[in-house]
């Protein structure tokens, strides 16, 4: 895959972007707790804030990018991050707040175009592969990122901090736009109105089925963390909660590079249900060593499992809306995020650690459940017209330039 042209720096700026970005809300959070010196639950209220305004943004920037063009929106995503990340520091909370949920929305959209790029840059038969890289790089982001802010907010003030994760944002979002990736393979038309098919025609049961498992897994993902650090905390060990969060990752990282190298994709539902499947028995885990080898089997899952979401929402979007799909994929996986640790933190409120890798696993296992049932629905006929052809393939067919087919009796994403 890296010798694709343009697929290792594209990967590598992804990389610096996806780190910042997934350290900014622990950026934030420090700023508050440390330099202002308010409490962790308004903190929180500014980390809500960011999430809320990304996860809204993403469809609206992917569908301005899809009308537009790359080159069109990014520098002022760009440009806004740069103003918003300058001037923290000098913000009271109040503005900071507000001024949140607006950087949240014009957030460098780093993941879809990542993905939109991925889609084009490679043949049908590439694209596996390809996501399950990116899923990997990924991983590294959420590894590096937040691990590189905690140790530079102890050698320097929370605002350097700040303007540290500003500073990777923008470079990474400039860095994207310098390279200025290609969103549609050579025989996609351009971006005209008359290209996008209406939203009713590729939104359907298959496309809400591969949103649910996205949102699913990232509910799984945010509860194990949870999880980990409610068990060893249980167990007087909290201070080993790193290396077990690390070993987590790792096994992501392996379980990602050896499901690109297989030769047929696996189908995302099944995937899914058996990462919820191997998230339960983790509650069974005592110790930290216990623990690591637990959340093992989960993380050799992880990255296949998201990688085979982008791979689904990649065949089903059609070229002139890739951008909204791939938004709205960001926008289910941030939700799941959010909404993860407090469902799971109540199941562990309510019972014991255990409970919280079941309350994840469970997730999981129901976003799949969910996924299949609404993958079995035969797609609704489409109607000839110039916003109906050529017809996205979807994951049952065979040929590229059709109406897909599930196959009958059994779930086809």
């Amino acid at each position: 895959m890296l010798a694709v042209p343009g697929m290792a720096p594209l990967l590598g700026v992804s990389l610096l972007a996806r780190a910042a970005i997934t350290a900014d809300v622990m950026a934030l959070t420090m700023y508050v707790v440390l330099a202002l010196g308010m409490s962790y639950a308004a903190a929180g209220a500014v980390a809500a804030a960011l999430t809320a305004g990304v996860a809204l943004g993403g469809p609206l920037l992917g569908r301005m990018i899809d009308r537009r063009g790359l080159r069109s929106v990014l520098p002022a995503a760009v440009a806004a991050q740069f103003v918003f990340w300058l001037a923290v520091p000098a913000l009271p909370y109040a503005v900071v707040l507000g001024a949140s949920f607006a950087a949240g929305l014009l957030m460098v959209p780093v993941q879809s175009v990542t993905r939109q790029a991925i889609a084009a840059m490679t043949a049908p038969g590439q694209r596996r592969a390809a996501f399950a890289l990116e899923s990997v790089t990924g991983e590294l982001s959420y590894m590096v990122g937040p691990a590189v802010v905690i140790l530079c907010a102890a050698k320097a003030s929370p605002g350097a901090v700040v303007w540290g994760v500003g500073a990777a944002i923008v470079v990474g979002g400039a860095g994207i736009a310098l390279l200025d990736p290609p969103l549609r393979t050579g025989d996609e038309t351009g971006g005209d109105a008359a290209d996008r098919p209406r939203r009713r025609e590729w939104l359907g049961a298959r496309m809400v089925a591969v949103l649910t498992m996205g949102f699913g897994t990232t509910v799984l993902l945010s509860g194990v963390d949870l999880a980990i650090v409610a068990t060893l905390e249980q167990a007087g060990q909290v201070s080993w909660a790193a290396v077990v969060v690390a070993v987590f990752g790792m096994t992501s990282v392996v379980g990602g590079l050896v499901y690109g190298a297989l030769p047929r994709r696996m189908p995302t539902w099944l995937l899914l249900g058996l990462l919820g499947l191997a998230t339960v028995p983790a509650g069974l885990a005592r110790d930290w060593p216990w623990l690591c080898a637990a959340v093992a089997g989960a993380g050799l899952l992880t990255a296949p499992t998201l990688s085979a979401v982008s791979d689904a929402v990649s065949r089903l979007a059609p070229a002139g809306v890739r951008g909204e799909a791939t938004g709205l994929q960001s926008s289910a996986l941030n939700a799941g995020f959010a909404l993860g640790s407090p469902v799971v933190g109540a199941a562990i409120d309510a019972s014991a650690p255990a409970g919280g890798f079941a309350a994840a696993g469970l997730a999981g296992l129901l976003a799949a459940l969910t996924g299949c049932l609404l993958s079995r629905r035969p797609p609704a006929p489409r109607t000839p017209g110039p916003s109906a052809a050529p017809a996205p393939p979807s994951p049952g067919s065979s040929p590229r330039n059709g109406p897909g087919k599930a196959r009958p009796g059994g779930c086809s994403i």
